[in-house]
């Protein structure tokens, strides 16, 4: 098998969910530690790999691989043993392909990134709207969830490992009310049970949760 290098940062969403893959696919890799918050992505020999310097990037055999979703796809088509993390079936696949353009374009973009950014930027005070974006994520992740066990129905695929990476980061400014949202709560305890999570996973949102607490920010006021 050729060698596979996953460039990173633990506390990076995108590079957790893609941590998930790895792990659940059960291949071995080297993870190699790309500092963002030091600016290393920014490096000739990163650039050199990814010009457009994010993180995670894949190295297989090579050849260089970037942006999270296309990561997980490729890994799963490339090294599952069976489809069952992103089904060859049409329209379920369609299904995990929504909820993976729904955890790039909403939850990541919508609300977790356009916090993230003015906060790391000096910004404490965060406008009501991005408190709102969250509650609406979570409120999107309710009604997918009516019925099934996972985002995208009733087996789990790479559609859960790109979101839950976002949602346990999105919990450093909003928890997840169990009694308004049972279904996420459920999901989320599913998840882990994996027996991978919390070195995939788990780790890495702590990791983030802990940078955010010190940025000692307060939404304003409605």
């Amino acid at each position: 098998m050729p060698k596979l290098i996953l460039y990173g940062l633990e506390a990076s969403p995108p590079v957790r969910a893609a941590k998930l893959t790895l792990a659940a696919l059960d291949v071995p890799y080297e993870y190699v530690v790309v500092n963002t918050l030091a600016k290393e992505n920014l490096s000739e020999e990163f650039l050199k790999k990814n010009p457009q310097h994010t993180v995670p990037t894949l190295e297989d055999d090579g050849h260089f691989i970037w942006d999270s979703h296309a990561i997980i796809a490729y890994l799963v088509s490339k090294y599952g043993k069976t489809d069952s993390l992103y089904p060859k079936d049409l329209l379920q696949r369609a299904v995990v392909d929504q909820r993976l353009h729904f955890e790039s374009g909403v939850i990541f973009a919508n609300a977790l990134r356009s916090i993230t950014k003015p906060l790391f930027a000096g910004r404490t005070t965060i406008p009501t709207e991005r408190y709102d974006a969250i509650i609406d994520v979570y409120d999107f992740l309710e009604t997918f969830l009516a019925g099934n066990d996972y985002v995208a129905g009733n087996q789990l695929t790479i559609a859960d490992f790109s979101i839950i990476s976002t949602v346990s980061s999105l919990v450093a400014f909003v928890e997840v009310d169990t009694a308004k949202y049972p279904r996420i709560t459920a999901w989320i305890k599913r998840l882990q049970q994996l027996p991978y999570y919390e070195e995939a996973n788990g780790n890495g949102a702590r990791a983030f949760g802990s940078i955010i607490k010190q940025k000692n920010f307060t939404f304003a006021s409605k």
